[in-house]
């Protein structure tokens, strides 16, 4: 065999492994699924949040925190800069109001990716947990809510090699928290094209707290949305990419022990958790090739998908909601009050709906 036929050989093995890595991808990114509509009654897109609200959690009195702009890789974004919102529940009007942030941080770089809030209990204050992305590195902010004028007070910035590609976070203390780290590059090239083509197992999940710092889970495809049970005993991981959620017991360390994995069917993103059912709402992206290849003509569209009874043998799990794009793109949350349901995105809006 000659050198140009060795040469050819090699091409032809290399295109046909892309070529199998490509169609991989297109399977897991549900690329040729169809989209429809399952909607709710009385749904409304909320006011004054007009580039996305990735994450939502709301507070056991009805006050959600919403962050909005995020830029992140190969998703559109706008060129303004992020914000956080809060929202009463509890009010008619329904009006989100932008949180006024402190002078001492920069908010030029401000670029809000997953949040979560912890309340202390021995004074009730509320501390809000930003995953933040300035100039697209990771780190993790924390903040003092101040109730009375509706603003924050920046506590400290959380920055650590083991969070390199922090997506979300849940805190379980005053400074303590779980992230998922949903890529294993920090290269961009690497993380985005690279890392995505091979589509190995390769991130994880973070335990930090100012004494200690370490890897608590691995072995996930895109470790996404990471919530804790009502009883503080589980914490459950989204794998977007494997298209389960994962049941991991907490032990007195704070390392986890894999329970099971509940297959969703879908790509979903973030989780949030209803304090008083203990149902897990998941927002999801059923085709998320349409959000990768963003079209205004074919958006991507949006789910929301609830599990009941996750630790039992058989949980239930229900498409509650989806959207062919018209109404919403992106969807990346989902977090209910009351009979209230609202749906996040990436990079759109965000809608309230009541639930049947």
């Amino acid at each position: 065999m000659g050198k140009l036929g060795f040469i050819s050989i090699v091409i032809a093995a290399f295109a046909l492994v892309l070529g199998q890595r490509i169609l991989n991808l297109r399977k897991r990114a549900f690329a040729s699924r169809e989209l429809a509509q399952k909607h709710l009654p009385n749904c409304v897109l909320l006011k004054n949040i007009d580039h996305g609200s990735e994450d939502i959690t709301i507070t056991g009195d009805g006050l959600a925190f919403i962050s909005s702009g995020l830029k992140y890789p190969g998703l559109p974004s706008t060129d303004g800069t992020g914000k956080i919102f809060c929202l009463d529940m509890t009010n008619p009007r329904m009006k989100p109001v932008e949180l006024r942030m402190p002078r001492n941080f920069d908010l030029e770089s401000f670029n809000p990716h997953g949040i979560s809030l912890y309340t202390d209990p021995s004074d009730d204050a509320i501390y809000l947990f930003v995953v933040n992305h300035p100039e697209g590195k990771s780190q993790v902010e924390i903040f003092h809510f101040v109730r009375d004028d509706h603003s924050l007070v920046h506590l400290k910035t959380i920055k650590h090699a083991l969070l390199h590609s922090v997506n979300d976070i849940v805190a379980v203390g005053v400074e303590s928290f779980y992230a998922t780290n949903d890529h294993y590059f920090t290269n961009e090239l690497l993380k985005t094209l690279v890392e995505i083509l091979l589509l190995q197992p390769w991130t994880n999940v973070v335990y930090y707290s100012p004494e200690e710092v370490k890897v608590v889970s691995e072995g996930y495809y895109f470790a996404n949305g990471v919530n804790i049970s009502p009883d503080k005993r589980h914490v459950y991981v989204v794998d977007l990419l494997d298209h389960n959620v994962h049941v991991l017991e907490r032990k007195e360390d704070n390392a986890l022990v894999q329970v099971k994995a509940v297959a969703v069917g879908s790509l979903c993103d973030n989780v949030e958790v209803d304090a008083v059912t203990g149902d897990l709402w998941l927002g999801c992206h059923p085709n998320a090739m349409k959000a990768l290849r963003f079209d205004p003509t074919d958006p991507p569209g949006s789910e929301v998908i609830q599990i009941k009874n996750i630790h039992s043998d058989q949980p239930v799990v229900t498409q509650v909601y989806e959207d062919d794009g018209n109404v919403i793109m992106g969807s990346s949350v989902a977090a209910t009050y009351g009979k209230k349901l609202l749906i996040g995105t990436v990079f759109h809006k965000t809608l309230c709906c009541d639930l049947e």
